[in-house]
């Protein structure tokens, strides 16, 4: 079967785990509060109105390229690339280019600090895998001026952090929607766990401090994971009601 990502590729295996998704999503969800471009989440109304949905449906779309047939992959791309178009077109404007480079900044970004936070090292043969996934989603979404290599990537992103970011009202707004949508419990874990992945940047602009805790308990975390103890762990994430999204975010069993 033809696929757009290999299935024996590091990405498949980055984004096979629920727990490595929703991490991958703790750290975009700050830079996404951060970005000077965010007033565009706001114009359609769907993030602020229900963070948590618009996370869950971002993810279906990734896991619909990374995991899907061919076919799928660029279907779903296409989709991604008509939504965007849409909502240029009833705003009367353009997306910036250098805020869809942002967005998939941080799908590269994180796929590899999470992975490793919560695996291993990834080896830079696997770096650049990651990194030629995302560039082509990219080219295929129009994004324009991507760097051709990961090493070539790494300054750009430092770039791309400096410029584009900035808290604003827009980023008041947004952490309030976190903490009415999570509860006071699962916001901190939020904050806990943007401190242990953010680069120093976004944490510098979100005053973002670990608690002493969180090491220990981080460690005793990633013990759970081996000995597939960890389900109720990550029920401690999000709330009960969207159980059943977070068991369809392990796709493991497709690599």
């Amino acid at each position: 079967m033809n696929t757009f990502v290999r299935k024996d590729s590091i990405v498949r295996k980055i984004w096979g785990k629920s727990d490595t998704v929703l991490f991958i999503f703790a750290g975009a969800s700050a830079e996404f509060a951060l970005n000077k471009a965010v007033n565009w989440l706001y114009f359609t109304g769907r993030l602020p109105a229900d963070p948590l949905e618009r996370l869950f449906s971002t993810v279906t779309y990734a896991q619909r390229i990374i995991f899907m047939p061919y076919e799928q992959s660029i279907a779903a791309i296409s989709d991604i690339r008509a939504a965007h178009a849409a909502v240029e077109k009833k705003r009367g404007q353009n997306i910036p280019q250098w805020s869809y480079r942002d967005v998939l900044y941080m799908l590269i970004s994180y796929s590899i600090t999470v992975y490793e936070l919560l695996e291993r090292k990834l080896s830079e043969a696997e770096k650049e895998e990651v990194y030629n996934v995302f560039c082509r989603v990219g080219l295929l979404m129009g994004i324009q001026k991507l760097p051709e290599t990961y090493s070539e990537w790494l300054p750009d992103r430092d770039l791309h952090l400096q410029q584009d970011l900035g808290r604003s009202h827009y980023t008041l707004d947004l952490y309030k929607q976190y903490r009415k949508h999570l509860g006071p419990i699962r916001y901190w874990l939020l904050l806990q766990v943007q401190q242990l992945i953010c680069p120093a940047q976004v944490k510098h602009l979100l005053n973002l401090k670990m608690n002493p805790l969180i090491p220990p308990a981080f460690v005793l975390y990633k013990m759970t994971r081996r000995l597939r103890a960890d389900t109720l762990v990550k029920a401690l994430f999000l709330p009960g009601a969207y159980k059943q999204q977070i068991r369809r975010l392990n796709m493991a069993p497709l690599t």
